[in-house]
């Protein structure tokens, strides 16, 4: 057992998922920014602070999954070839339109619910009840978001 009284080779993979989150939502945070920087159009307004507002809550989820990968005794991965080695989620490159906008951000949270179901199965099986309110906040969030989303792109 690790100090926090869970399996330590579980725990151990757990915090690799956990890694691979971490570099996914650090792709999709910088998605988000050039989303941001990017956008054009009659609804700029409204998705400039859309977007940040994504990116800046992107950035928190960013260091409480860092914070979980230590606290299960491992290391957060930190660089930039970690994150593009490990990331599953589209690029948006070069996008100023409004509807891809959406698209790519659907697509990228589709991803991200994938990961961290993983994570809360894994989780939920060594009684890991940090990780799995973690991952169960986040994905209660993002299902909205979605939700919200495609609402917009009807």
């Amino acid at each position: 057992m690790n100090t926090i009284g869970l399996p330590q080779k579980e725990s151990k993979k757990l915090a690799d998922e956990l890694n691979i989150l971490l570099s996914n939502f650090q792709v999709y945070y910088q998605n988000l920014r050039g989303l941001h920087w990017n956008i054009r159009g009659r609804r700029f307004f409204d998705l400039h602070l859309k977007f940040e507002e994504l990116y800046n809550d992107a950035q928190l989820k960013i260091d409480l999954i860092a914070e979980r990968v230590l606290t299960l005794e491992g290391v957060p991965f930190h660089t930039f070839s970690d994150y593009v080695a490990n990331n599953k989620l589209p690029i948006g490159k070069n996008i100023h339109n409004d509807e891809k906008s959406i698209e790519l951000i659907v697509s990228c949270l589709s991803e991200l619910l994938k990961i961290e179901r993983q994570i809360l199965n894994m989780s939920a099986e060594i009684d890991d009840e940090g990780t799995n309110s973690m991952m169960s906040d986040f994905i209660a969030e993002q299902e909205k978001t979605i939700w919200m989303m495609k609402a917009w792109l009807a």
